[in-house]
């Protein structure tokens, strides 16, 4: 599988809006589906960001070089085909261990990657559970 980088802003937010995210020790993993029609054969789209919270330049270029090795580590054989993904460094990620930066990405995926295709933008959990309870019982319950 082929991993390919995201490198416009209006992919970042696409991808934020989206509401798929997930948030570890070492990272923060967002998901959205591509846009495009024929995304299920393209490739998967990762883009990574580092804030000023990090430290300097030098710290957020080695917390993004630290994401993109545990992303090419884990993505080709987890990640969802037909998804884009951004993945944000945080504090422990300088110091964090790769081996636990790498479960980190893993259970990530697992919780945000495998399921960032099957809802619609703004359509959560939380909100099907208050439109069911408003609903009143079902025909069947007693």
């Amino acid at each position: 599988m082929r991993i390919a980088t995201l490198k416009k802003r209006c992919d970042f937010l696409r991808v934020r809006a989206a509401a798929r995210r997930w948030a570890a020790p070492g990272l923060v993993l967002q998901a959205a589906p591509m846009p495009d029609a024929d995304a299920e054969e393209g490739p998967v789209r990762v883009g990574y960001t580092a804030s000023r919270r990090i430290g300097n330049a030098v710290a957020r270029n080695r917390a993004k070089r630290r994401l993109r090795a545990a992303v090419a580590h884990v993505m080709p054989a987890s990640a969802q085909c037909g998804c884009d993904y951004v993945v944000i460094a945080r504090a422990a990620t300088l110091t964090r261990p790769f081996d636990a930066l790498i479960g980190d990405l893993a259970a990530g995926l697992a919780r945000v990657g495998a399921r960032a295709g099957d809802r619609a933008p703004g359509r959560s959990r939380r909100a099907a559970a208050v439109r069911s309870r408003e609903a009143g019982p079902r025909a069947g319950d007693a």
